[in-house]
Protein backbone atom coordinates (compact mmCIF):
# COMPACT_ATOMS: atom_id res chain seq x y z
CA UNK A 1 0.00 0.00 0.00
CA UNK A 2 1.16 3.28 -1.41
CA UNK A 3 1.78 6.10 1.66
CA UNK A 4 -0.25 9.32 1.14
CA UNK A 5 1.82 12.63 0.52
CA UNK A 6 0.85 16.06 -0.70
CA UNK A 7 4.81 16.26 -2.63
CA UNK A 8 7.19 14.39 -4.40
CA UNK A 9 10.75 14.84 -4.94
CA UNK A 10 11.23 16.53 -8.49
CA UNK A 11 8.57 18.68 -8.03
CA UNK A 12 8.62 22.46 -8.28
CA UNK A 13 7.11 24.83 -5.79
CA UNK A 14 7.16 28.49 -5.12
CA UNK A 15 6.98 29.78 -1.67
CA UNK A 16 4.20 32.44 -0.13
CA UNK A 17 7.24 34.33 -0.58
CA UNK A 18 7.85 34.43 -4.50
CA UNK A 19 10.93 31.83 -4.15
CA UNK A 20 10.91 28.47 -6.32
CA UNK A 21 12.23 25.71 -4.56
CA UNK A 22 12.76 22.02 -5.29
CA UNK A 23 10.84 19.01 -3.32
CA UNK A 24 14.03 16.50 -2.71
CA UNK A 25 14.67 13.19 -1.40
CA UNK A 26 15.80 12.38 1.82
CA UNK A 27 18.85 10.69 0.14
CA UNK A 28 19.23 14.50 -1.33
CA UNK A 29 18.93 16.24 2.14
CA UNK A 30 21.55 14.54 3.75
CA UNK A 31 23.71 15.04 1.14
CA UNK A 32 23.16 18.53 1.11
CA UNK A 33 23.05 19.33 4.95
CA UNK A 34 26.54 19.50 6.10
CA UNK A 35 27.31 21.48 2.62
CA UNK A 36 24.42 23.84 2.38
CA UNK A 37 22.97 26.40 4.85
CA UNK A 38 19.42 26.03 5.99
CA UNK A 39 17.72 29.35 5.31
CA UNK A 40 14.93 29.58 7.99
CA UNK A 41 12.51 31.35 5.52
CA UNK A 42 8.58 31.98 7.24
CA UNK A 43 6.83 29.23 6.70
CA UNK A 44 9.80 26.60 7.65
CA UNK A 45 9.04 23.50 9.84
CA UNK A 46 9.50 24.29 13.80
CA UNK A 47 8.54 22.35 16.67
CA UNK A 48 11.39 22.73 19.81
CA UNK A 49 12.90 19.45 20.60
CA UNK A 50 11.81 17.24 17.47
CA UNK A 51 13.79 15.84 14.89
CA UNK A 52 13.10 15.96 11.39
CA UNK A 53 10.32 13.45 10.42
CA UNK A 54 10.55 13.48 6.91
CA UNK A 55 7.06 12.71 5.29
CA UNK A 56 5.94 14.91 2.29
CA UNK A 57 2.67 15.52 4.41
CA UNK A 58 3.86 17.53 7.38
CA UNK A 59 6.99 18.37 6.49
CA UNK A 60 9.08 18.94 3.37
CA UNK A 61 12.41 18.94 2.08
CA UNK A 62 12.83 22.30 -0.21
CA UNK A 63 16.09 23.05 -1.88
CA UNK A 64 15.99 26.68 -2.68
CA UNK A 65 17.26 29.02 -5.50
CA UNK A 66 19.09 30.79 -3.18
CA UNK A 67 20.96 28.35 -2.25
CA UNK A 68 19.47 27.53 0.81
CA UNK A 69 17.49 24.32 1.90
CA UNK A 70 14.65 24.21 4.48
CA UNK A 71 11.51 21.98 5.39
CA UNK A 72 8.86 23.64 4.87
CA UNK A 73 5.53 23.21 6.12
CA UNK A 74 3.07 22.27 2.92
CA UNK A 75 0.29 25.64 3.85
CA UNK A 76 3.54 27.80 3.04
CA UNK A 77 4.50 26.42 -0.61
CA UNK A 78 2.68 25.11 -3.64
CA UNK A 79 3.02 23.02 -6.88
CA UNK A 80 3.63 25.19 -9.51
CA UNK A 81 3.79 24.16 -13.41
CA UNK A 82 4.73 28.11 -14.26
CA UNK A 83 8.00 28.39 -16.32
CA UNK A 84 9.19 24.95 -15.10
CA UNK A 85 11.69 23.73 -17.18
CA UNK A 86 13.82 26.53 -17.17
CA UNK A 87 13.72 26.62 -12.80
CA UNK A 88 13.74 23.65 -12.60
CA UNK A 89 16.46 22.38 -14.60
CA UNK A 90 18.23 25.54 -12.99
CA UNK A 91 17.97 23.92 -9.40
CA UNK A 92 18.96 20.94 -10.32
CA UNK A 93 22.47 21.90 -12.01
CA UNK A 94 22.67 23.79 -9.04
CA UNK A 95 22.01 20.56 -6.56
CA UNK A 96 24.41 18.49 -8.66
CA UNK A 97 27.33 20.70 -8.00
CA UNK A 98 27.31 20.59 -4.18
Amino acid sequence: MKKKTLFEPGDLVKSFTGQYGLVISTKTLSEIKDKVKQGRRPGHFFAAGCADNIDYLLQVPVFFDDGTYDIMKPVTIKKTIEDTENNKSRLEKMLETM
